[in-house]
């Protein structure tokens, strides 16, 4: 009867079909938006089954047989929403009806109608069940195609035993091997889909990865300078630190046998003669002495993390008054201007550590009597409420100097462990070059912060910045004691 021809010429339209949306996919459909594609493909499964009925084989009159049932397979294994598969079922059934209507075409209507439902129920069976996909193929492949045989041999215009005996020997093995071969493409097809995700989704994760090794790779790199520049600081550092311990040590020890060596009676007059300026020398390397032991010991405690702090009370007069005194000989020494100045507005007492925020007072001014040759230094003491962004007030300790000052590029580095502004500072003047990196720690510590202004040849300004906590002592001057102090809270 020719079924064989006929749907051999449904088989090559559809997979012409099949290899069309391929390519259309792949250059076109790609750029398109996924829920567009959805509703294209649906319509793509409709227009397949009308196709095959287009080129179907026509027998007494209005009857057609062609393999419109594949396109219903292929959207029944491919999609996993019932309602989807149903309204391409609906769609291949109605569509009958553009080419008359007629009783087969009504026949083949509902023929389409009821696959529908059927590939639905066993679409939410197959899901509850979770088979394979190579199970859910045989499966509706076997079923949908008993159930299209039954139904054309019920609802059909042609006899049933006629159907049954002389046409569906010839159709139904035509059908089953074309739906097992279409099969068998789209499943080869879905592997070669799979495999270019999985290679895509490869090739993203070896790029990531490459990017990431390359982040690494900088990092570690970065790390590695830095390391290679903290111990050329560290190297630095104890050079120096090797300086500066053998200088007072080394008077210590020559004096001290000096002394000791001195027998004699004209040399003991000698020596009596000498003693105090031996003893002032002494004296003076000690307190060098002590001042670095201190200094390391508050870096390895700062390395630590175990530097603390204890807020208290703290009489402003009377660091003012520790800090003239401890330097107003350094000044009369260098011949140098030291004026202490407490604006009027400020409280008798403040919140803060007593002993670290003298020895922070103590760096700053060590320095900028170590660096000043004429001139003068000023500590200033004020208040000031434009500090930062943050709400309150803050006291200001400000130390200004006359001296060498520091060039632009290197104020953060003296804020930084073993770095100074010049490498040989410490060979012409002396010091660790850890007292600024400590007293920025110390500030932090008690809620504070440093900062500087200075220009090189221009002298210095160090700011001390610590929040301003009123306290019971402030808030219980007389009337007369707040107006001396100007104290307006």
């Amino acid at each position: 009867m020719g079924f064989g021809k006929i749907f051999l010429l449904n088989m090559a339209l559809l997979i012409t079909m099949a290899y069309l949306a391929n390519i259309l996919y792949k250059y076109v459909l790609v750029k398109i938006s996924s829920k567009i594609n959805y509703i294209l493909s649906v319509l793509w499964f409709i227009f397949a089954g009308w196709i095959c009925m287009k080129f179907g084989f026509q027998l007494k009159g209005d009857v057609l047989f062609d393999l419109r049932i594949v396109p219903l397979i292929i959207a029944a294994i491919v999609y996993a929403k019932p309602v989807v598969v149903m309204i391409i079922s609906f769609g291949i059934g109605l569509s009958r009806l553009t080419f008359g209507i007629s009783e087969a075409a009504l026949a083949g209507t509902i023929n389409f109608f009821i696959l529908g439902i059927l590939c639905a129920v066993m679409i939410t069976w197959m899901n509850k069940r979770q088979f394979k996909q190579s199970t859910r193929g045989i499966l509706t492949i076997l079923v949908l195609n008993t159930v299209n045989v039954l139904n054309i041999g019920i609802f059909g215009v042609i006899p049933f035993k006629e159907y049954i005996l002389t046409i569906m020997p010839s159709t139904l093995p035509i059908t089953l091997l074309f739906s097992c071969i279409f099969a068998l493409i789209l499943l080869d097809f879905q592997m070669d889909q799979r495999r270019k995700l999985e290679l895509l989704h490869t090739n993203e994760l070896m790029t990531r990865q490459t990017e990431e090794l390359r982040q690494a790779k900088l990092s570690l790199e970065e790390r590695a300078g830095q390391l290679a520049q903290a111990s050329q600081y560290k190297s630095e550092f104890l050079a120096n630190m090797s300086h500066e311990l053998r200088t007072p040590l080394n008077s210590i020890i020559n004096l001290a046998e000096m002394i000791s060596e001195s027998e004699e009676e004209h040399e003991g007059e000698a020596l009596e003669k000498d003693t105090p300026n031996y003893g002032n020398i002494i004296y003076k390397s000690g307190r060098e002495l002590l001042q670095l032991i201190n200094d390391i010991l508050d870096l390895s405690k700062v390395e630590a993390g175990r530097l603390e702090v204890v807020q208290e009370e703290v009489v402003l007069a009377e660091v003012v008054q520790l800090m003239e005194l401890q330097f107003e000989h350094d000044a009369e020494q260098k011949g140098i201007e030291f004026e202490v100045t407490m604006m009027p507005e400020l409280p008798s007492t403040i919140q803060a550590d007593a002993q670290r925020l003298c020895q922070i007072l103590r760096n700053l001014l060590s320095n900028a009597f170590k660096f000043t040759h004429q001139g003068r230094v000023d500590l200033m003491i004020h208040k000031d409420s434009s500090a930062c962004s943050t709400s309150g007030e803050w006291i200001v300790f400000s130390v200004a100097d006359t001296g060498i000052g520091i060039p632009q590029d290197k104020h953060e580095a003296i804020f930084e462990m073993f770095r100074q502004a010049d490498g040989s500072i410490s060979r012409k003047y002396g010091g660790t070059g850890l007292g600024l990196p400590i007293s920025q720690d110390l500030a932090r510590l008690m809620g504070g912060f440093i900062q500087v202004d200075s220009r090189e040849g221009a002298g210095s300004l160090f700011h001390l910045y610590l929040p301003l906590i009123q306290n019971e002592t402030a808030d219980g001057l007389s009337d007369e004691e707040k107006e001396a102090h100007g104290d307006e809270d």
